[in-house]
């Protein structure tokens, strides 16, 4: 009897060409994929709430798979955990209905920006965090996020080779904190562009740092055009938080990993 699994998944993506797979295999699914063939000993294939790029990390990816044998959540966490290297980590596990999709059953999804400002460089956080060495007015950053939220044509926030059939997605919120030298911005929408994030972050850094006025943002979005924005921001300060689905369907939001920020 085939039964559909899913499982959270938690990964510093620095060693990784990105989520997806690819042919020399050196990507988070190649790797997680292979554990769980391994685990059950044949072919396993899975599906993610959200691909992320190269350098990008992961505090609870989803996945789904279907699986053709039994066995307990405990079983898969600590079974495939134990094929897979110590960048990357399953941390949970729940059995779900036929029609559960990691990705289709999504209602939105969450992201977080982690940005050092310094004059040093980072060494400890060095592919963790963002860097920027000019001070930034965290009241101009949150001014022009203010007019990224609701619906909108994103296409001036969107890569080339995007996929997506529609650039127009929904911002729920943008929420910029600060403590000590350390940034965070958390993102929340429907659903996101390919280097959609990233390329908010250059526009929001310029603001921050006196290049740009709050207001250059309405242009910048009314321009539908990727040459009117800022320069794609450094993915290594980007984590995809995770996905969220209707709460009766019982998927975890929350990993301790998303305890590590504070």
């Amino acid at each position: 009897m085939i039964r559909r699994v899913a499982l959270g998944i938690a990964y510093r993506g620095t060693a990784y060409q990105g989520w997806q797979s690819q042919p020399g295999g050196c990507t988070v699914q190649d790797k997680l994929e292979a554990a769980l063939s391994a685990f059950v000993d044949q072919p396993v294939t899975t599906l993610c709430a959200g691909r992320t790029d190269a350098g990008v990390h992961g505090l609870n990816q989803v996945v789904h798979l279907d699986s053709p044998v039994e066995r307990e959540p405990f079983s898969w966490v600590r079974g495939c955990n134990r094929y897979l290297p110590q960048d990357i980590a399953v941390q949970w596990c729940r059995e779900v209905a036929p029609g559960f999709h990691a990705r289709n059953s999504a209602r939105s999804r969450r992201y977080r920006y982690l940005l050092l400002e310094s004059p040093v460089r980072p060494a400890l956080e060095d592919g963790q965090a963002g860097w920027v060495f000019r001070p930034l007015d965290g009241d101009a950053m949150r001014a022009a996020a203010a007019r990224l939220i609701g619906e909108h044509d994103f296409s001036s926030f969107r890569s080339s080779e995007c996929q997506a059939a529609s650039p127009v997605k929904t911002l729920y919120a943008i929420q910029i904190t600060r403590r000590g030298a350390y940034w965070r911005l958390d993102f929340h929408g429907s659903a996101f562009l390919h280097h959609m994030i990233r390329n908010i972050m250059g526009c929001l850094v310029a603001v921050g740092s006196g290049r740009q006025p709050p207001g250059w943002i309405d242009a910048v979005l009314a321009a539908r055009d990727r040459d009117a924005a800022a320069p794609t921001f450094a993915a290594e300060g980007l984590y995809f938080v995770g996905p969220q689905y209707d709460p009766a369907l019982g998927i975890p939001e929350h990993t301790p990993a998303m305890d590590w920020f504070g």
